[in-house]
Parts: C-alpha cells; structure tokens; sequence
C-alpha cells in the first residue's frame, strides 16, 4: 500500500474511532447501563454493540472489499489481503465500573502486516495513533493539536515504570511468580490497564507493559504504534506479530530484560 493511500486509511481510522468512541461516551456512567455476560465470560453493554456497529458500517461503505474482524460481531466480509481490526470499548470492565481508562481501538493489517492503528480514549478525549512509515502521533485532549508520539529513553529496569492489566490473567498463564521477581527490579507497578497501558508506553509515560492473555484486536493497533514511537511490540515469548494472543509493549531498551525475566 502506497504511503498516500496508508494516510488516507488513517485519516478515515481516525475519524471512525472518534465517531464511535462518542458513541460509547454517550452511555458511560448512566445509571441504565446494561452489562451482559458472553458466552466466553466476558463483560459487554449496548455501548460495545453501538459502536462497532458503526465502525463496521463505516468501513463497509468506503471499503466494501476489506475484511473486519470485531470482538462484539466477529470476522465478516472476509475480503482480500486488508483486513481491519476492531475493539469498541476496550476495557468493557473499567466502562462498566465508571472508569475514564478505556478506548475506541482501530488496526488494519495487509497481507500478514499491520500497517496502521488508532486508539481513542473518550472519555480523555485523547488520541494515539500511527501508519508505517508515517511516524506515531498523540493528541494530548479535545482540541489540543497533534505531536509526536516517542517512547522514553529509560535504559534501566530500576527507574521504569511497569504496567499490566491483570494478575489473574499472569496466574493462570503461569507467569505472576516471574512477572513478581520483575516488579521488584522494576522503580514501581500500576495497574493502569488495558489500552490506556499500551498508550502510556508509547507516549513515553511508562516503560513495560505485561498483557498475557489479549485478542487480536486489541493487538492490531498497538504494534504499529509501538514501533513508529520508538518502540517494540511482541507477544510475551517475544514473537514480533498481533496474533500471538498475548502482548508486550516496551520503549524498546527494555525489551529484552523484560522477555528473560518473564522467561528465565
């Protein structure tokens, strides 16, 4: 795909997300707000359901062609060698519970390569995003313009920042005792979760981000954003891709510590 059509599918990325992500605004913190449970246990409301439904209307109207894979609606349209990932309400628990740390998540891959992704915070009103080649870009608030998105320059694991969603999820992938060992190492853990962690990765605002158990769709955005700020993006044995059901976002320098401590 030529740099000038990657831009144009960007700018549309951008646009949908934001488009959908305030749809999902619109039902956070109301008191009516449903949550259902899927058949996999898993938390969505009529917000998840909302959005998507626009995003993939969005998509089939300008690229009838693409295949989408979405987590509400699965893959449909199964399309040629581009194929758009889609999460409406990335961290349904923390929207669920009145939280502001949860995302509109856009990726698109062409034949095995993600070549672009967007992540919108709605309730931040705040913006990652990135194409290949094209550099990572971050829009700080509403209204605020758009700067480059640059991972820190932290080289050692005692001054970083380490981040992960869920200790249960490290259990039962039989990864909390190592991922413990490394919090130690580490300056200090939060557990600001989800997209918003990735994020704070690639903004340069934390330096190690563990996710041991994660879908595609919340993958497809982050490595291209990851890696045009700076950084790198594996799933947590190391393998460079979005389909490895897991994910490790890191400024880079740190990568490798990261990947020998959670595998010694």
């Amino acid at each position: 795909m030529n740099p000038q059509e990657l831009r144009k599918r960007l700018d549309f990325a951008l646009k949908i997300a934001r488009e959908a992500g305030a749809r999902a605004l619109g039902h956070f913190q109301s008191s009516s707000l449903k949550v259902d449970v899927k058949r996999d246990a898993s938390p969505v409301t009529q917000a998840d359901r909302e959005a998507e439904e626009i995003l993939r209307e969005r998509i089939g109207a300008v690229y009838p062609q693409d295949g989408i894979v979405g987590e509400e609606y699965g893959e449909t349209h199964a399309g040629g060698a581009v194929r758009w990932y889609l999460d409406p309400v990335d961290g349904t628990k923390a929207f669920a519970r009145g939280v502001p740390l949860f995302g509109t998540l856009v990726g698109m891959e062409e034949a095995g390569e993600a070549l672009l992704g967007v992540v919108f915070l709605p309730a931040l009103g705040a913006t990652v995003c990135a194409a290949r080649g094209q550099g990572a870009w971050w829009v700080r608030g509403p209204g605020a313009s758009p700067v480059p998105a640059r991972v820190s320059s932290v080289a050692t694991l005692e001054s970083s920042l380490l981040i992960t969603s869920s200790l249960r999820n490290l259990r039962d992938t039989n990864l909390l005792d190592r991922f413990l060992d490394l919090t130690f190492r580490c300056s200090f853990l939060r557990g600001w979760g989800d997209c918003y962690g990735h994020a704070l990765i690639a903004t340069g605002r934390a330096e190690i981000m563990v996710d041991p158990i994660v879908n595609v769709w919340d993958c497809a955005p982050m490595k291209p954003i990851l890696e045009e700020a700076g950084g790198r993006f594996t799933d947590v044995r190391g393998n460079p891709t979005i389909h490895g059901r897991s994910a490790l976002s890191t400024n880079g320098l740190l990568h490798e510590f990261a990947l020998n401590a959670l595998h010694r």
